[in-house]
């Protein structure tokens, strides 16, 4: 079977897409994520005194440690399967991640499975991070701004 053959069965069985529909259902989804982090947010500087800034460690703690438990459930999943792009907002889309790749392969220990896996996933982030935020300093150097808020 030739290539084209292939793409063309498989055009058949593709199930029909909104594009209009697919960017609704990520707005939507994305939004109620942002909207969820915003209500910790005031939870935690209402009930600890906290500043706006103070409050935001704790709060992306938190989109965290339900990302990866509705991860570890399969909840996640299933929902960033219906969600498309919107289950993808930075903090909880690359702690789902991350989880996924540990769960995926933690039959094959916790250094060589679960580190290892996760770890090829962070190292790419870490080094892009790493990479945008020296090149963002240079600028800064360049046109003498200054760094501090």
């Amino acid at each position: 079977m030739s290539q084209e053959e292939y793409k063309s069965i498989a055009k058949k069985h593709e199930p029909p897409g909104s594009v209009m529909k697919n960017c609704l259902k990520a707005f939507l989804v994305g939004g109620l994520i942002c909207l969820i982090g915003q209500g910790i947010q005031k939870f935690v500087m209402s009930v600890f005194d906290m500043s706006t800034k103070e409050a935001s460690n704790p709060t992306v703690a938190v989109l965290i440690l339900i990302s990866v438990i509705l991860t570890s459930f399969g909840v996640y999943d299933k929902i960033a399967q219906w969600a498309g792009a919107g289950t993808a907002v930075p903090v909880t889309g690359f702690a789902n991640s991350m989880c996924s790749a540990a769960l995926e392969h933690r039959a094959e220990g916790l250094v060589l499975g679960v580190g290892a896996s996760m770890f090829k996933l962070a190292g790419s982030v870490i080094v892009f991070g790493t990479v945008a935020a020296f090149f963002v300093g240079v600028i800064y150097a360049i046109f003498g701004i200054e760094g501090g808020h």
